[in-house]
Order: C-alpha cells, then sequence, then structure tokens
C-alpha cells in the first residue's frame, strides 16, 4: 500500500497574490516549494531596479517562508533559482541575496532568460525544508 502525502497549499496577504494559476507555496509532507517571486507589492506595483526588486522578491519568498508555519525561514531554504532579465546585474542581486542568506548557503542556478512577468528584472524561487534544522560539517 502506498504511503499518504500530506499536500498543504501555503497562502499569505504579505505577499502578491498570484497572478495565473499557481500556488504561492505549496508543502509536501515537510517540503515546501515556493512560487517564482518577482520585486512585487502586494497592489501590484515593481519596484525600481535590480537592488530593489532583489530585496522585495526575497521580502516576499520570505513572508511565505513564515506563512508555512513551524519557524521556516531563509535558514531552511535549501535551493533556490534566481532568473533575471540581464546577467549583468548578477553582482547586484548576488550582494543583495547574500544579505538574506548568510551561511550555509542554499544550491543555487541562476540564469538569464528574454522576460519575466510583468516585464520583472528578477524572480526567485525556492525550495526549503520545514522544521528544526540541524547543521553538520
Amino acid at each position: 500500500m502506498a504511503s499518504k502525502i500530506i499536500r498543504r497549499i501555503i497562502t499569505t496577504s504579505k505577499a502578491p497574490l498570484p497572478i495565473a494559476p499557481y500556488s504561492q507555496g505549496v508543502l509536501v509532507n515537510d517540503t515546501l516549494y515556493v512560487s517564482g517571486q518577482i520585486g512585487m507589492t502586494t497592489g501590484g506595483d515593481l519596484a525600481n531596479g535590480i537592488e530593489a526588486q532583489t530585496r522585495l522578491a526575497l521580502d516576499n519568498l520570505g513572508h511565505i517562508l513564515e506563512a508555512a508555519g513551524a519557524g521556516t525561514s531563509f535558514k531552511n531554504v535549501v535551493k533556490t533559482t534566481v532568473l533575471l532579465a540581464d546577467m549583468s546585474t548578477f553582482s547586484v542581486m548576488n550582494k543583495v541575496y547574500a544579505e538574506y542568506f548568510k551561511e550555509n548557503f542554499p544550491a543555487r542556478a541562476a540564469y538569464q532568460v528574454s522576460v519575466l512577468p510583468k516585464n520583472a528584472l528578477i524572480e526567485i524561487e525556492a525550495v526549503a525544508s520545514v522544521g528544526e534544522v540541524i547543521d553538520t560539517k
């Protein structure tokens, strides 16, 4: 007999509501999948510039992590994917990213894409484990 998988849709009013048919986050057992977040306010306005959009995208991601409960934070993130409209902005993005991920960094991929939703400059998605994180060397 197959084991049961528990799935819970994660939503928060602190991050922009989806602009298409997807969820802000999906928790499957103790793994949280966070949909790509752009630098958009809950009112639908894009921040100006790559630095501000990166910060807002990560703030939005943080709100979704928090909504998953169990003390979930950036420390729980194990993988991110960063989509950039222009790879020449990578160093600016990376500087802001380092303010949120300070140690035991998640695995990460970064790509340049031709267009992002709402013509954003950046989109960041994440996978996190929900529960107490115990780091070992």
